[in-house]
């Protein structure tokens, strides 16, 4: 019997981020993305996530904001392992420019949505290689819900967390532009890796986690 591996993808992608990991043994299950209720905080709406979990003690591998998540759904719940990818663990994690816009709020004052203007911007910082990548992540930016977006930046931004499971398992990309490696304390560093290493990296890191799964 395959064991299931809950995957939450980040906020620049949705779960196809995930297609290209190959893990013989486990199932890879997304947990999708729930439009937030008004002002929800991000503990309530983990408590909604921890809906799409259908058994105990689960592994969850979670990229860039699907990481912070799952650091939020491992307070509630006793997890197998936490694995994230690109992510953070507490907001001193952060670059300052990110702290600091939270800070100021400049979320709500500045328009977040990425126009053709700055997509090629956006799509270095994510570690955008070809055209292949750069559809994937045009694809997303479509048809993301922009409430949902809005939602998402503001609790990362104004991530408020000092706590972290013993089992938690972080793997970086030293190229990483997003959460730059300096900033944080990684378990595991992938040469080269970028934030977007999951999918366009996923030979190396889908035996990383093949290795660290069984352990």
């Amino acid at each position: 019997m395959s064991q299931k591996i809950y995957c939450i993808s980040g906020l620049g992608a949705d779960h196809q981020v995930f297609k290209r990991l190959e893990l013989n043994g486990h199932e890879l299950k997304p947990i999708p993305w729930i439009r937030p209720e008004k002002n929800e905080r991000i503990d309530k709406y983990a408590v909604r996530m921890i809906q799409c979990i259908d058994e105990s003690f689960p592994v969850i591998l979670g990229v860039s904001f699907g990481g912070m998540m799952g650091i939020e759904i491992a307070k509630l719940i006793n997890v197998k392992k936490l694995i994230i990818i690109s992510s953070i663990k507490s907001p001193a994690e952060m670059p300052q420019w990110m702290r600091l816009a939270g800070k100021l709020q400049l979320n709500k004052i500045l328009p977040i949505k990425s126009y053709k203007i700055t997509e090629r911007i956006d799509n270095d910082r994510l570690g955008v290689s070809n055209e292949e990548e750069r559809l994937l992540v045009e694809q997303y930016r479509r048809s993301a819900d922009s409430m949902y977006m809005n939602w998402a930046v503001n609790q990362v931004l104004n991530w408020k967390n000092g706590w972290q499971p013993g089992n938690i398992i972080h793997i970086h990309g030293d190229k990483d532009k997003i959460f730059p490696v300096k900033n944080l304390k990684a378990d595991h560093v992938v040469k080269n890796g970028t934030h977007l290493m999951v999918y366009n990296r996923a030979k190396e890191i889908s035996e990383l986690l093949a290795e660290l799964i069984s352990k």
